[in-house]
C-alpha cells in the first residue's frame, strides 16, 4: 500500500510542477468560455439570433416591394 500511495504523490508531484500542462488547462478554460458567449449569443431568444432575424426580414420585405 506504501508503494502505490508513494507513487501517487509522485505523480501528482510531476503534475504539479508540469508547465505544459497548466497551459493545455488554460486552453480548455479558454475554449469553454467560448462556447458559452457564442451559444448565449446565438442560442435562441439570443441578442444576435434577434438581430439576424430582423435583418433577413428586412431584406426580404425589400425583395417583395421590389418585385
Amino acid at each position: 500500500m506504501l508503494k502505490y500511495y508513494i507513487k501517487t504523490r509522485e505523480a501528482v508531484e510531476r503534475l504539479r510542477t508540469d508547465e505544459d500542462g497548466m497551459v493545455s488547462f488554460e486552453y480548455i478554460i479558454v475554449a469553454a468560455c467560448v462556447i458559452a458567449v457564442v451559444s448565449v449569443a446565438f442560442g435562441p431568444g439570443g441578442p444576435l439570433q434577434a438581430a439576424l432575424s430582423a435583418g433577413l426580414n428586412a431584406v426580404s420585405g425589400a425583395l417583395v416591394a421590389a418585385v
